[in-house]
């Protein structure tokens, strides 16, 4: 029975396809681990390499782990195969939905696992703490191995933070606060080193500006990030252009992995094009080599087989599907992720904001008064077009910008709660609201501003200075 697929293959999408192959492959793993009969074994290598061929003759490609069929794969260009598609990818995210995107199928398409109840409450049993409002509400929504790193915990195995941010200038959004706020979280609570990638380097070769112009925003960024309160004897800031030159270590494991990544497999992963600069098609593996704690000798003690766990936007999933993959073949633990979802812009939930746009976002140099006059002018209503008809059908919190803002910044559960009750029976106006929400975010960007100006050129330097951390390895 297991020789022939019990399903008629010819039916079903490359996707689909692709998913179970990688199940069968699982299931052949799996018998050989647990020492299965040889015949057991045998026949279910038969029906992988049948899928197999089902898959190569369906989509013209070789199956490859972690790597869907290209076809499928969304790339730069705003292109899929489906035009109802989400477009998802490092650089642009857009949906036809004013809810923002699906990330139920965005999870299917990726391949990842939904933040359940069990898994969230699994993290407050670990860390004795309750679990952070991004995780209560799914902001933190997906995730890649989390449970194999609580495992690792639980058994006194440590494990350390990689996460980035892509200095493309020199005034930061709210919205770049989500994947900081929640990691200095995560770093509290499980009390584990951090090292936070500067990806200067990708947005010289992405953007119109000098290698002195990209290295100065990093220097910028930086002191926006060490003003979220990250503890200086735990964390390692660096700039690609800086550190990259000063360690032997993290440039082995970038040649380690652009070994193993062909053109084709960058190709289908990030969708470059043959006109594109070479640099490009090899900064994946820049940003892949954090995922290794070898890359960092002065942190590990020169360790190689530290756990790392990523908390970034879905967006950059990509290059950690490709780091995944790899990661085995160069003798290297798989990373895990931790997803959130998007920050929306101030305008709505179908495109990512632009640091570019000032009335995209709010930003973190913005004015009291600019805050409040961004809000009211430009936050999308999910309000109805006359009070009358606001106060008999209510508003709609799935699509409005400053109901979703306030499930980012406002911590008070039960007060979020009561103001979705209040907007979607009408009792509470669009512009009551939106007051919330500028009480809310004036204080909390006023604090940053304050904490920042404390942050001197000096510190940036020594939380940028390669050292060890307050760690033991």
């Amino acid at each position: 029975m297991a020789d022939s697929p019990n399903c008629d293959l010819k039916s079903l999408s490359p996707l689909q396809l692709f998913e179970k192959v990688t199940e069968q492959g699982e299931k052949v793993r799996a018998l050989k681990a647990g020492k299965a009969p040889k015949d057991e074994i045998d026949a279910a290598v038969r029906m992988l390499l049948s899928l197999k061929l089902s898959y190569k003759t369906t989509t013209g490609q070789d199956y490859q782990a972690g790597l869907p069929p290209k076809d499928l794969v969304l790339i730069n260009n705003g292109t899929t195969k489906e035009e109802d598609e989400d477009l998802v990818d490092p650089w642009n995210v857009q949906t036809s939905n004013a809810k923002g995107v699906d990330y139920d199928k965005l999870i299917v398409r990726f391949g990842s696992s939904k933040i359940d109840t069990d898994l969230i409450n699994r993290i407050e049993r670990a860390t004795g703490q309750k679990p952070h409002h991004f995780l209560r509400r799914g902001i933190f929504f997906s995730h890649r191995d989390m449970d194999q790193v609580l495992d690792a915990y639980e058994n006194k195995k440590s494990f350390y933070l990689y996460t980035g941010r892509g200095p493309s200038s020199q005034a930061m959004h709210v919205g770049h606060l989500i994947p900081f706020m929640f990691t200095k979280w995560l770093q509290e609570v499980f009390d584990v080193p951090l090292v936070i990638q500067l990806t200067d380097d990708e947005k010289y070769l992405w953007k119109d500006m000098t290698v002195e112009k990209a290295y100065e925003y990093a220097k910028e960024n930086a002191k926006d990030i060490i003003a979220c309160g990250f503890d200086i004897n735990k964390t390692f800031i660096f700039s690609d252009l800086d550190y990259l030159g000063a360690s032997p270590g993290f440039y082995k494991n970038i040649v380690k992995v652009q070994k193993h990544v062909t053109f084709n497999q960058v190709k289908g992963i990030f969708g470059f094009t043959d006109s594109d600069c070479i640099g490009k098609i090899s900064f994946p593996a820049i940003q892949a080599a954090p995922s290794f704690s070898s890359s960092f000798p002065q942190i590990f003690n020169g360790k190689e087989n530290i756990q790392c766990l990523i908390p970034c936007a879905i967006d950059q999933d990509p290059y950690f599907r490709m780091t995944r993959d790899v990661a085995p073949r160069i003798g290297q633990p798989k990373p895990a992720l931790l997803h959130s979802v998007f920050f929306p812009a101030l305008q709505g939930a179908q495109t990512k904001m632009s640091a570019s746009d000032p009335n995209s976002s709010i930003f973190l140099t913005d004015t009291p008064k600019q805050i409040k006059t961004k809000i009211n002018k430009h936050a999308f209503s999910g309000g109805r077009d006359t009070i009358e008809e606001h106060r008999k059908y209510g508003g709609n919190c799935d699509v409005d910008v400053s109901f979703m803002y306030l499930t980012f910044f406002l911590e008070d559960d039960d007060r979020l709660e009561q103001l979705k009750q209040a907007y979607t029976s009408g009792e509470l106006l669009t512009g009551e609201l939106k007051k919330v929400l500028i009480e809310t975010m004036q204080p909390l960007v006023a604090a940053h501003q304050e904490r920042r100006k404390q942050v001197t050129d000096e510190i940036v330097k020594q939380f940028m200075t390669p050292r060890k951390l307050a760690f033991e390895f």
